[in-house]
């Protein structure tokens, strides 16, 4: 039995996404790649960036949706976790 999981070619992990990303930056910086060369890495980092940038967008999502939980949002105005009725008093540290 075969399972089907997605017909395109899988995107790399994150990190190994980040790891290229740097490496790419690393050697348009060193300006020793002829511009052709230079174009294809400029290409492909965009084409990353946009794809990590994707990736992390979704990962934000989920927690989103995770800290929300059936009973709506359980975030204070400044993004933390809080308890509901557990907000500090004025010069209170919130731990």
């Amino acid at each position: 039995m075969t399972s089907k999981k997605n017909d395109a070619t899988p995107a790399p992990r994150f990190e190994e996404g980040m790891t290229r990303l740097e490496k790419i930056v690393e050697e348009l910086e060193g300006g020793r790649l002829p511009l052709e060369e230079s174009l294809t890495r400029f290409e492909e980092g965009v084409k990353l960036s946009k794809d990590l940038t994707r990736t992390l967008e979704e990962a934000e999502k989920r927690i989103e949706r995770l800290v929300e939980g059936p009973s709506g949002p359980d975030t204070v105005a400044d993004g933390t976790l809080s308890e509901p009725g557990d907000h500090p008093s004025e010069g209170e540290l919130p731990f």
